[in-house]
């Protein structure tokens, strides 16, 4: 990528952390879709089941039954738009192959479910490997690592060594902040990111509004924008490529003005 992009979020869902149940209405969804694009957001990630560690879980019909009506109009209306489909079934996989210009974004790396590695690469879709420690169910019990950013570096080595015998070369790496890693762990591997541009990937941070932000902050998430800013400026001085975002004009500003301060 020349110059790092926006990855807008879009979360179908009731209980996600931040914006859950704001856009469970198709109309309201399409508008956030229209929204996210006119401020500058070129990704926009769809997600049918939350991943907090207190989400309910979901059967595959229920996902698909929030996701594929906005697909189905938002990839008519907005066919210069990327969308990205936050999953690990390959089901739901299998389900959204019609449409085009598609991202499988899958927090798990392809440990729930054993055909979904395969699936990406029967459809050829561009694949987010990212961390995590556990499930989201148990991530944050207690979680340890011998060293959090070497741990990562090795994890990305072996499961691109298994993505790439698969077939599948278009490769976005996500060091997963907030997944199975204490607010000790999370900063180290923010402090840490340009690490992984050993593997010449593009490099996800996915940093909004999250805890290690506001718990610092001693504030909310609602009250998290200035601290998301503020670490998604250190994620570009350190080599990311797209930011996953709630709030997606400011993001844009912070990358416009970080490739004028690169040229100036």
């Amino acid at each position: 990528m020349e110059s790092p992009v926006v990855m807008g979020i879009l979360n179908l869902t009731p209980d996600s952390f931040f914006d859950g149940g704001k856009y469970d209405k198709i109309e309201d969804a399409l508008l956030r879709v229209e929204q996210m694009k006119n401020e500058g957001a070129q990704i926009i990630d769809i997600g049918g089941f939350s991943s907090r560690p207190s989400a309910q879980m979901i059967s595959v019909s229920e996902e698909l039954d929030r996701i594929i009506p906005l697909l189905k109009e938002a990839t008519q209306t907005y066919p210069n738009l990327i969308f990205s489909v936050d999953t690990f079934r390959s089901e739901v996989v299998d389900t959204i192959a019609k449409f085009t210009a598609i991202i499988v974004n899958d927090i798990t790396a392809g440990k729930k479910d054993e055909k979904l590695i395969d699936c990406v690469s029967a459809h050829g879709f561009p694949y987010v490997l990212m961390h995590m420690q556990g499930s989201p169910e148990t991530m944050q019990v207690k979680p340890e690592y011998d060293d959090v950013r070497f741990d990562i570096l090795k994890f990305f080595s072996n499961k691109l060594t298994e993505l790439r015998k698969k077939g599948i070369d278009d490769i976005i790496l996500d060091p997963g902040f907030g997944f199975g890693k204490t607010i000790e762990h999370n900063y180290a591997i923010l402090k840490n990111l340009e690490l992984y541009s050993v593997f010449e990937l593009p490099i996800l941070a996915g940093l909004s509004r999250k805890s290690m932000i506001y718990k610092v902050l001693k504030t909310k998430s609602e009250d998290a924008l200035n601290g998301t800013t503020a670490l998604h400026w250190q994620a570009l001085m350190q080599g990311a490529s797209i930011l996953r975002v709630h709030d997606v004009k400011e993001a844009v500003q912070t990358i416009t003005l970080f490739e004028h301060i690169k040229t100036s």
